[in-house]
């Protein structure tokens, strides 16, 4: 048995037993075989923005060198990617989208078995300059067609979407002008979204569609409950955990949790970070205002960032809705706001946090290839974490789901 949470066990774990049998329906008895975890179905996340310029070879020398090392390790580690699609930074020249570059890092990862993810599709933030030479019917309109063309051109390779982006805040945003905010003040939140989804579905219907927030508070609860009424189809929620102001803890983790799993749809913490430096002051009401030269990583900080990231993993993976957690940064290198939250330091060697993130994962919450052997009527028995797995009786190597937790029965022709 594994020695863990006993919700974890409960909710991401199952007690299979498995009847190997040759091809004519007999047991065989008594044979030995390896059986070994290859993938977990809870989806571990990091984005990938990082490693775009080397994936397409736009890298040489020690930076190249540098690169495949923190490529090794990212992929060591999770096993789902978010890669950017900011308008103004896929798009800074209309009708020139950055396709290539960007489907070249999405095959990259999805041929290493990972989950890839677009973010976003629409976002009054880093969203394209150009759009305020046009009129707020035609920002509708290029916005749709670029929702239609992403998801068309990545379908199959991208099918999970981060759709819209902060849309508590979206038609109040006063920083600056952009199209995207003139668009849904104009049109409200839920036709925005309805728009915006209504595209991407009829795109790709097989996609998985998100919608995503940094506010927690009532605000969000309100505006989904607002969409569902609608009628608009929402895949999964997105709840965003930057942590730049101190670790959550686990009860109000699993009290904000327990506040979006009510509407019945799956969670996704979309972007989480925690840091191993100082903290940002708790006045900071912006995260984005807190601008400094220097932000650096530290001995304790490091040390409760392992702590940290120990626990929070834990108490997501502890909660049944929770489906999927991407990191927001594997680097300190190029980190968002030039905080010390990743899990390498700027020169890349690795911090605490990645062994201790690297312990749970492929250790306490993997099975390592375990020699077992069949009872007299062909059965095995063992407990593992839901995911694929290889089963392999002398040179054959058979692949196997384990989708549901509790207590499973299956047969394999050996």
């Amino acid at each position: 048995m594994i020695a863990m949470d006993p919700s974890i066990k409960r909710h991401r774990t199952a007690d299979v037993t498995l009847t190997l049998t040759s091809p004519d329906g007999t047991p065989l008895a008594g044979r030995e075989v390896v059986v070994a975890q290859r993938d977990h179905r809870f989806l571990f996340g990091c984005i990938g923005f990082g490693l775009i310029p080397h994936i397409n070879g736009e890298t040489s020398g020690e930076e190249a060198e540098a690169a495949e090392r923190e490529a090794e390790r990212w992929l060591e580690l999770f096993n789902f990617a978010t890669l950017p699609f900011y308008w103004g930074g896929f798009e800074p020249v209309r009708g020139r989208p950055d396709t290539a570059r960007v489907l070249a890092a999405a095959r990259w990862f999805a041929e290493r078995g990972c989950v890839v993810k677009g973010h976003p599709l629409a976002w009054h933030t880093v969203t394209a300059d150009w759009l305020l030479e046009l009129s707020t019917e035609d920002v509708a309109r290029a916005q749709v067609a670029r929702i239609v063309r992403e998801t068309t051109d990545f379908a199959g390779v991208v099918d999970m979407w981060d759709v819209i982006n902060e849309v508590v805040i979206m038609p109040i945003f006063d920083k600056y002008d952009n199209g995207v905010t003139r668009l849904c003040r104009a049109v409200g939140r839920i036709p925005m979204i309805r728009m915006v989804f209504d595209a991407a579905r009829e795109a790709n219907p097989r996609a998985t569609l998100l919608l995503n927030d940094f506010d927690m508070s009532a605000a969000y609860e309100c505006l989904i409950e607002g969409v569902l009424e609608a009628g608009i189809r929402i895949d999964a929620l997105g709840l965003q955990s930057h942590m730049h102001q101190g670790y959550w803890g686990e009860e109000k983790t699993l009290a904000t949790i327990d506040r979006f799993a009510r509407y019945g749809l799956p969670i996704h913490f979309t972007e989480t970070t925690l840091l191993s430096g100082h903290l940002m002051p708790p006045e900071i009401v912006d995260l984005n205002d807190y601008q400094i030269p220097e932000w650096p990583s530290t001995p304790d900080g490091e040390a409760r960032q392992a702590d940290e990231m120990t626990r929070h993993y834990t108490t997501l993976l502890s909660h049944p809705a929770v489906q999927a957690i991407t990191y927001w940064g594997m680097s300190d290198k190029g980190s968002w706001l030039g905080a010390p939250g990743g899990f390498l330091r700027a020169d890349g060697t690795p911090k605490p946090s990645y062994d201790a993130l690297h312990n749970l994962v492929k250790g306490t919450w993997w099975l390592p290839p375990t020699t077992l052997t069949t009872d007299d009527q062909g059965r095995l028995s063992f407990t593992g974490f839901l995911g694929a797995y290889d089963l392999t009786t002398g040179t054959a190597t058979t692949t196997f789901q384990v989708d549901t937790p509790g207590e499973i029965a299956m047969t394999l022709t050996g």
